[in-house]
């Protein structure tokens, strides 16, 4: 998302008379968001939800577990913190306080692209809630400065950009592809939840 919302900013600066319009029809909260607030302007649906302006990174504990089955883990490393993650080894008070230092770190860079994106459209000094990870309706992130209209897709090309014709290049696929991917993501991620190896994730 990071990335992302550089290249925009990026390619505005080469083209400052080319508006670019972001619109959420459905969920434009998190990365999504992150992305959005590079535009011009951002559009969104009423009841799209906006916003997760926030980090998480999440895992699980099997210590406990193991030691009931009579499971030993053995990891060998070199760096004195470089299995700090491993949901087999028992917490660190060090290596927690490190963790969360990270995620406020990321969860500052977040804040900082939006705050930069948006300007003074957002509400942030009377709404500090903003920052907090909620989520909100398109009409309720407009009064808080998150979007600047409401709308979809054809609404910015009706009556923003004024096209008189649209052209759609999103690649469509069939109904078996569609499953087949889906039917994979799902089973990855809930292979990498049950390890406990899910990174950090804006949210």
């Amino acid at each position: 998302a990071g990335q992302v919302f550089d290249e925009i900013k990026r390619q505005r600066g080469l083209h400052p008379k080319v508006p670019v319009y972001a619109v959420i029809e459905d969920l434009g909260a998190s990365g999504a968001y992150y992305i959005a607030a590079a535009a011009d302007e951002i559009v969104a649906d009423k009841a799209s939800l906006v916003g997760s302006i926030g980090v998480t990174a999440a895992s699980f504990g099997f210590v406990d577990l193991m030691n009931r089955v009579g499971v030993e883990r053995r990891a060998y490393t070199s760096g004195a913190h470089k299995a700090f993650l491993d949901p087999f080894q028992p917490k660190n008070p060090e290596e927690t306080v490190f963790w969360n230092d990270v995620l406020k770190k990321t969860h500052q860079q977040f804040i900082q692209s939006v705050k930069t994106g948006r300007g003074d459209r957002l509400k942030d000094a009377d709404h500090p809630e903003l920052f907090s990870g909620l989520i909100w309706t398109g009409e309720q992130a407009k009064q808080l400065g998150l979007i600047d209209k409401l709308g979809d897709v054809d609404y910015v090309a009706r009556d923003l950009v004024g096209a008189t014709s649209q052209v759609d290049f999103t690649v469509k696929e069939n109904a078996f592809d569609r499953f087949a991917k889906r039917l994979g993501a799902s089973a990855a991620q809930q292979l990498s939840m049950a390890l406990g190896i899910s990174g950090v994730s804006l949210r």
